[in-house]
């Protein structure tokens, strides 16, 4: 059964120059250190940072529905990859409280990026 849907698209040059203005700073408040590490290893860590925060919104989106999901912070909601490398989204603190009281037990998530936009969708899942 679905319990939650969200999507996102996140324009890339405008976190490259969130990046530039606010650094390390911004991205702390952001991202998990695994999501950072991730991120700036590669060749243009901008398009990954904003595949990431389109992820985090599509999850906060799907979680949406009470006053304690509103207060959901960003790194409560953390991108991973799968063991096959597939995006996977992990939740943390009222993130995890929020699925819990939804009774997820999956969450699937797709990322996809052009050199401008980054997009994801977020579906939540509970077994029937």
């Amino acid at each position: 059964m679905i319990l939650g849907v969200g999507i996102d698209l996140v324009d890339v040059a405008r976190v490259q120059r969130m990046i530039e203005s606010h650094g390390k700073r911004l991205l702390e408040r952001l991202f998990t250190s695994s999501e950072r590490a991730y991120a700036l290893s590669m060749a243009r860590p901008a398009l990954h940072f904003a595949v990431r925060l389109a992820a985090k919104e599509a999850a906060f989106k799907a979680l949406s529905g009470t006053a304690g999901a509103r207060a959901i912070g960003w790194s409560e909601i953390e991108v991973t990859r799968d063991d096959l490398g597939r995006p996977s989204v992990a939740f943390h603190g009222r993130a995890a409280d929020r699925a819990r009281e939804l009774g997820v037990t999956k969450c699937h998530c797709s990322l996809s990026h052009t050199d401008s936009n980054a997009a994801a969708v977020v579906v939540l899942e509970a077994s029937v």
